[in-house]
């Protein structure tokens, strides 16, 4: 669309809720969250990138990552752009010999490119107006972690960091294998706390 603003966000977290997976994006600074509901692969695959778990062969985000690479391109960043008829649309904002070129995208596959790329992630005003939900309500769109979670997330207070980052990732990646993504959420988010 012509015209239209954007606002930087962040991938604020991924839950699971009555309706299916859910990717919470949050404009920085923003009391609204837009909830995008996801497949389980893409779930998996956003999780495993935003833990920075690694696997042994590459996943399609990582390929397309290899794509850009090998055409000597640059990922400037992802737009979620439009919301027609309940559907998110998005996009790969690519620079190529000095040309700025726009790559259609399900919104889930330019976020689990994102978060390996660890490129900005911006979100049309008019999408966050219609689709924004207050972060106060997010907590009744999630189901209440399982105390499995809970401990997880909870690291003990004098345990070295390293030795407690190693292992929260190595719980993190078997939730993502079990597809446990609650758990993986309070996983990913208590990592990103201790690498802060």
């Amino acid at each position: 669309m012509e015209g239209q603003t954007f606002v930087e966000a962040e991938i604020w977290t991924v839950a699971q809720t009555d309706q299916g997976n859910v990717v919470l994006v949050r404009p920085k600074g923003s009391d609204l969250a837009v909830p995008i509901v996801i497949g389980q692969l893409e779930t998996q695959s956003i999780l495993i990138g935003m833990g920075g778990v690694e696997v042994p062969r590459p996943l399609t985000h990582d390929l397309i990552l290899s794509m850009i690479e090998a055409l000597k391109a640059e990922l400037l960043r992802i737009e979620i752009h439009d919301l027609r008829d309940e559907t998110f649309f998005a996009r790969l904002v690519l620079r190529i010999e000095g040309r700025d070129i726009l790559v259609d995208s399900r919104p889930s596959d330019a976020i689990g490119v994102a978060v390996r790329a660890l490129c900005p992630v911006f979100i049309a005003e008019n999408v966050v107006e219609e689709a924004g939900i207050s972060v106060n309500l997010v907590s009744s769109l999630q189901t209440s972690e399982s105390s499995r979670a809970e401990e997880a997330a909870a690291a003990p207070a004098k345990a070295s960091s390293e030795a407690e980052l190693e292992r929260l990732r190595g719980e993190l990646e078997k939730a993502v294998v079990e597809e446990d993504y609650e758990l993986a959420a309070a996983l990913r988010d208590k990592i990103r706390e201790l690498e802060e």
